[in-house]
């Protein structure tokens, strides 16, 4: 007869864990698989007991979601148990597509959007040189772009000369 499998130790969830998981089920309202940690607007946090602080900056200064964002933070800390929450928006540094995270690149191919192609400090679009954009459908770097605003004023149009399909291109900023 088999020995029964051991029953497994609950690991402690503490507040920081609780505080993470809430962040990560806050959506960006323009680009939902993305959270706001994937989209990297998420700051710095900070725990207290039964009170949490996050720190966001906006993908720009006049990002009309932002209200909104900040009211679905503040929502999911309270429904993490955070009896404190509060949400500050800092505009400094500025908010750069560097700062998203490897998992939300992933989530943007995943949905047909071609992540950033490079870092935001390249200089090559001053000297006029477009950057090279693989396709997010097909892989191809065989790809044309067909307007400098895709479906919102951060995304580029692109389309793939070898699977011809269109997709938005999320530009580096």
């Amino acid at each position: 007869m088999a020995e029964p499998a051991p029953t497994p130790i609950p690991i402690p969830e503490g507040p920081e864990v609780r505080l993470w998981r809430a962040l990560e089920a806050v959506s960006d309202p323009e680009i939902p698989v993305l959270s706001v940690v994937d989209l990297g607007v998420v700051r710095d946090v900070e725990v207290s007991g039964d009170a949490a602080v996050v720190t966001i900056t906006p993908t720009y200064s006049g990002c009309p979601a932002m209200a909104y964002i900040e009211m679905m933070v503040r929502d999911a800390l309270l429904g993490a148990g955070f009896d404190k929450a509060e949400v500050k928006t800092v505009l400094a540094p500025a908010w750069t597509t560097d700062w998203l995270s490897e998992a939300g690149r992933e989530k943007l191919k995943a949905i047909g959007i071609a992540p950033p192609a490079e870092q935001s400090t390249s200089k090559k679009s001053l000297l006029g040189i477009d950057p090279v954009v693989a396709c997010p459908r097909c892989g191809s770097e065989h790809t044309e772009i067909l307007s400098q605003f895709g479906s919102t004023a951060c995304k580029a149009l692109y389309r793939c000369a070898d699977c011809a399909e269109p997709f938005d291109y999320f530009k580096c900023l």
